[in-house]
């Protein structure tokens, strides 16, 4: 993978992994040249990017970078977020709309740029019932991940350019398809205002038939400042039953209110001014 453009450093800082990695490099480069002996320094460097595919697939870590995983503002407050990813889709995002104001609550959609842009009246809506509307990239590449510098670049910023045109606001927010990371990633986010968003829980909505094993993924344990995980696009688009996130997000709900949380936006959760995951 290439290395993402200079300018793109700015406002970014390796973390202490990262600069262990390097140092790893520079130490088995210094060896090789010195003794010219290559099976140790081979073995250093394999080990160590091993070690960097495995925080690359570890998609709440924050080896690599800043990764908001909860919200520790939120506690005193009795707030969490809800978030949903993929959308927004005309069969599945209305409805999961409509439940959220029924119980007063708001959420995150992370989207997809080249859908906002196909669905600006679904945007417009999402923004006008007071939840955020943050990025996904703009088509979901299913290997965003293992994606250069470059390719990466284009996915944020096409999705930035999308959402801002339909939402009227520029996202603060992202989130990697399917969770999964890559060094390159921080960077680019740095360069473009974004904060890296995960979750605390994820329902797997995706791959789940059951409604009430969803609900209860989410909700066992769920606690103030929580960031919990659903999906409003993928849904419909490869699911038989769309229906079951719509269910599961009614049950978490109902178990939200029993336990006196409030969801709210992650940008009325964390202006930028104090956008910090370990606050």
């Amino acid at each position: 993978m290439s290395a993402p453009p200079v300018a793109e450093r700015r406002g970014w800082r390796p973390t202490p992994f990262l600069l262990a990695s390097a140092g790893v490099h520079a130490a088995a480069l210094s060896s090789l040249v010195i003794s010219r002996a290559w099976a140790v320094p081979l073995a250093a460097v394999a080990a160590n990017h091993l070690v960097i595919g495995a925080a690359c697939m570890n998609p709440r870590g924050g080896w690599l970078g800043p990764n908001l995983t909860r919200i520790p503002v939120a506690r005193a407050r009795n707030q969490i977020a809800l978030t949903f990813d993929d959308g927004p889709d005309p069969a599945v995002t209305p409805q999961v709309l409509d439940l959220l104001e029924q119980a007063g609550a708001r959420a995150t959609f992370f989207c997809l740029g080249e859908r906002a842009a196909h669905h600006a009246g679904l945007i417009a809506d999402i923004r006008d019932r007071g939840h955020g509307v943050e990025n996904h990239t703009h088509r979901h590449p299913n290997t965003f991940a293992l994606s250069g510098a470059a390719a990466m670049r284009r996915e944020v910023v096409q999705a930035q350019d999308s959402i801002e045109q339909t939402a009227g606001r520029r996202p603060q927010f992202f989130r990697a398809p399917a969770g999964m990371l890559n060094p390159w990633l921080f960077p680019i986010l740095a360069a473009a205002g974004l904060s890296l968003v995960s979750w605390t829980r994820r329902g797997f909505d995706t791959t789940s038939s059951s409604s009430a094993t969803v609900a209860s993924r989410l909700t066992r344990g769920l606690a103030a400042g929580d960031i919990l995980l659903l999906h409003d696009g993928y849904a419909s688009t490869r699911r038989r039953d769309p229906g079951v996130v719509i269910d599961a997000l009614a049950r978490v709900l109902d178990a939200m209110q029993k336990l006196q949380l409030r969801s709210e936006a992650l940008h009325r959760l964390l202006p930028a001014a104090s956008r910090d995951p370990s606050a």
